[in-house]
């Protein structure tokens, strides 16, 4: 689960530890700076502030002279001979030498200047002892609880997590979800996670169930509608041998067309129903053959109108896949062709990587042409033939076979349907 949830938690207390130990870095910095800066004058303003007083009591008080601080004074109108060479330059205020590892205030009265100076060394050392250390502290003690809230973060996620990976291990086509039984649930695996895992079992039951009842199905279906359908085959074949009047042979060859029709449906809807992994049974065939067929059949829908159709082969492209599916493909279309169409032609168009069916008929609006692959979807409704299914199924087919289907159209000037099929090998 590269972008799972344990990953997510962890990254969210990496970015907070980083945000904290950043600010607690800016804030040794800043504490540091205080102490070197604002503590330290303010102290050493506090001594010159006592000294004075002290001097103001008595003139003989000398200036402070301690571990951390040294205190010179030089009275108005004498010599600073006696006061170190690098401090003699300096102005009243506070000032840090950093050459000289000093920090000094300069403090100026009517008696004289104080000069009170202070180790910047000391003053690290108090701004690590009283800054640094408690954030030093401070920060281990973040990342202390911090490791220990990811540890029981991640131990109260760990059954999202096994539950996610025992869904992510199942194979779609036999998924095992016995793990997910209660009585093989692992103990870890408590309340809203445990009726998670119960409620995919079940889900699992019945999508297994489901599947095998559709597989049975597609399995029986297939050897129940082809048996009738054969016997319908063979009787009118036999039929046909007697000596019948002409409408009776008329007949005979309708039951005969129909028949390979039903088979062809059968035989998409079947391949539809299967899963994409299924490969269904191909064979190379001719195109053409399919459409000169397919367009024979079509005639027999436009008796009655004056309505011409013609098929053009500029080229002769053989296909590998089951016959019947493009048998289907080009019989709903060419049936869509005959129905809308009360006059004028209908052109069949073979190139060698496409298909055109060509009408002038009713055509369609643009609401129609986003809708007309919508199952039962009709753009005339009061057209009584069809019920709507046929383009539905053409752009099911085709997607199956790696086919596109495009359709233009335009208001009482007809519509063009096309089905590219480049991507296939081509003889």
């Amino acid at each position: 689960m590269p972008q799972g949830l344990p990953r997510k938690i962890r990254i969210a207390f990496i970015v907070q530890v980083a945000l904290a130990s950043l600010a607690i870095v800016l804030g040794v910095f800043l504490v540091s700076a205080v102490i070197k800066q604002s503590l330290i004058n303010a102290a050493l303003q506090e001594e010159a502030a006592h000294f004075w007083d002290l001097y103001g009591a008595s003139e003989a008080q000398p200036p402070p002279n301690t571990y951390n601080m040294r205190g010179y004074l030089v009275l108005r109108g004498r010599s600073n001979l006696l006061l170190p060479e690098n401090l003699r330059a300096l102005k009243p205020g506070f000032h840090e030498l950093k050459d000289d590892d000093l920090l000094v205030l300069v403090d100026e009265k009517p008696a004289g200047r104080l000069y009170l100076v202070f180790l910047r060394s000391q003053a690290t050392r108090l701004a690590f002892y009283f800054g640094t250390l408690p954030i030093i502290m401070t920060l281990v003690t973040i990342y202390f609880v911090s490791w220990l809230t990811y540890r029981a973060s991640k131990r109260l996620i760990s059954p999202v997590t096994w539950l996610a990976r025992q869904v992510t291990q199942w194979d779609p086509r036999h998924p095992d979800f016995s793990k997910l039984a209660p009585d093989k649930l692992p103990p870890e695996v408590q309340g809203e996670a445990r009726q998670l895992a119960s409620a995919l079992h079940g889900l699992a039951h019945r999508v297994a169930a489901h599947v095998a009842r559709e597989r049975d199905f597609t399995r029986d279906a297939s050897h129940e509608l082809r048996t009738p359908l054969t016997v319908i085959r063979v009787a009118s074949d036999m039929a046909m041998t007697e000596d019948s009047s002409p409408r009776v042979t008329r007949s005979l060859q309708r039951i005969q067309r129909a028949g390979r029709d039903m088979e062809a449906v059968i035989d998409a809807f079947l391949i539809l129903a299967r899963e994409n992994e299924v490969e269904p049974q191909s064979e190379d065939f001719e195109l053409a053959d399919i459409l000169l067929d397919e367009a024979d059949n079509a005639r027999a829908l436009l008796v009655g109108k004056h309505v011409d159709l013609e098929v053009t082969c500029n080229a002769k492209p053989r296909l590998h896949a089951p016959p019947r599916v493009m048998q289907v493909v080009i019989s709903n279309l060419l049936r869509n062709a005959c129905s809308y169409t009360d006059r004028g032609r209908i052109d069949v168009v073979l190139e060698q990587d496409r298909v055109v069916v060509r009408d002038t008929g009713i055509g369609m609006s643009g609401d129609s042409m986003a809708r007309a692959f919508e199952p039962f979807y009709r753009a005339d409704p009061s057209r009584p033939q069809g019920t709507g299914l046929g383009l539905s199924i053409v752009r099911r087919l085709c997607d199956r076979f790696g086919w596109k289907i495009e359709l233009e159209s335009t208001m009482g000037a007809g519509t063009t349907a096309t089905i590219r099929f480049r991507d296939l090998s081509l003889g």
